[in-house]
């Protein structure tokens, strides 16, 4: 578990290589880091080589049926993903099968999006037939941008960035507001192969992992997962959200995804509620949390608002101490808040948040870690 020194060594020295000195990072990020260096496979190629008994594309297929078939192959999954660890599998010995797992969980992804059960808002639209969702998305895929970001955490830059268009929150303070809630829909609408062909670009210029981000990913899982069909180069994919999806939605990432990139921001509804408008926070994305951290590696990133140390900063950091696995999980104590969008239209709705966090909330952050018992004096 990593607060308050690595995060300095995050914000300060965000050299992608020297971090790896760190033997708690080693630890922590090792499959992520077998998979950047090419020593394993990611996992979403793992996935296209477990075979399914069916065409999950058949029309009229039962959705049940297939939900059991997806979390019979999800076992399957777990066993060839441990011999890959532990053995050293080939996966090329198991051969490429007509229909894959991933097309089960793409037939599946499309169904979700029927009446639209992805995100926890369970806004029931009909955005297969190309009608908007609450996120402000229907059937396509709009990417607004995508590069080699330099400022993400040290263990991840260059990052391949891919920013989406829509949210499914509405963070009043939101820093991506023109593609989150403004103008969504003003990207490049992509197809799966499309997709694909940009994840190679970045991989093939030096990124060491395809960023999924936005806005929010969570709308464009279906595009998402489609595009690893036509993804042929071996690269850690990352998932960079809100964390507030659905755990059917969740079950579909968890087998493609190799490292974890969550925003943990409220440690209550009510903040959550004002700020974001996203009921349910906290039950939402601490069950998330608990399930994603089984299946891959995983940065926390916690972004301190002024004014809510007390109600927000102390219960997360509390909860991911006592609730995740310390020797799985970094945590990103950040300090980045500033004061946009709506904040700085309307600021007597949120006067708490109209400035800046000062060096003593930081610090009282930071402290808070300490007496939990989850900082640690990094070892080489």
């Amino acid at each position: 578990m990593v607060f308050d020194r690595l995060v300095e060594f995050f914000l300060v020295r965000p050299d992608a290589i020297s971090v790896w000195s760190y033997r708690e990072v080693r630890e922590s990020l090792s499959w992520y880091y077998s998979v950047m260096v090419n020593e394993k496979p990611a996992k979403y190629r793992i996935v296209k080589r477990i075979e399914a008994p069916l065409n999950p594309y058949e029309p009229g297929a039962d959705l049940g049926e297939l939900w059991k078939v997806h979390d019979k192959l999800a076992e399957e999954f777990k066993r060839v993903w441990r011999d890959v660890r532990e053995t050293g599998l080939n996966i090329d010995e198991l051969g490429v099968p007509k229909y894959s797992f991933l097309d089960v969980k793409i037939a599946l992804a499309r169904e979700l999006m029927r009446n639209c059960s992805i995100c926890e808002r369970r806004c029931g639209a009909r955005r297969w037939e190309g009608k908007p969702g609450v996120c402000l998305m229907a059937d396509q895929c709009i990417v607004h941008s995508y590069f080699h970001h330099l400022g993400e955490e040290a263990p991840l830059v260059p990052s391949g960035t891919i920013f989406y268009g829509g949210c499914n929150f509405r963070c009043v303070f939101c820093q991506n507001y023109d593609i989150s809630q403004v103008e969504p829909r003003g990207g490049v609408a992509v197809t799966p192969r499309q997709l694909a062909l940009i994840q190679e670009e970045l991989r093939r210029y030096g990124a060491r992992n395809i960023n999924h981000v936005g806005g929010e990913p969570t709308p464009n899982i279906h595009t998402i997962l489609a595009s690893f069909k036509y993804l042929n180069v071996n690269v850690p994919q990352l998932w960079n959200s809100n964390m507030y999806l659905t755990q059917e939605a969740l079950r579909l990432i968890l087998h493609v995804m190799d490292i974890w990139l969550p925003d943990f921001k409220y440690g209550n509804d009510q903040c959550a509620t004002r700020l974001s408008a996203a009921p349910r926070y906290f039950e939402v994305v601490t069950r998330n949390l608990r399930e994603a951290v089984m299946h891959g590696d995983m940065i926390i990133r916690h972004l301190v608002l002024p004014g809510h140390i007390e109600c927000c900063t102390k219960p997360v950091l509390k909860w991911i101490a006592e609730n995740l696995p310390r020797d799985r999980v970094l945590v990103n104590i950040m300090d980045q808040y500033r004061p946009e969008f709506m904040v700085l239209k309307y600021p007597r709705r949120w006067p708490e948040i109209t400035r800046r966090p000062s060096r003593r909330e930081m610090e009282e952050a930071y402290e808070y870690a300490r007496r939990l018992g989850i900082v640690f004096e990094p070892v080489s």
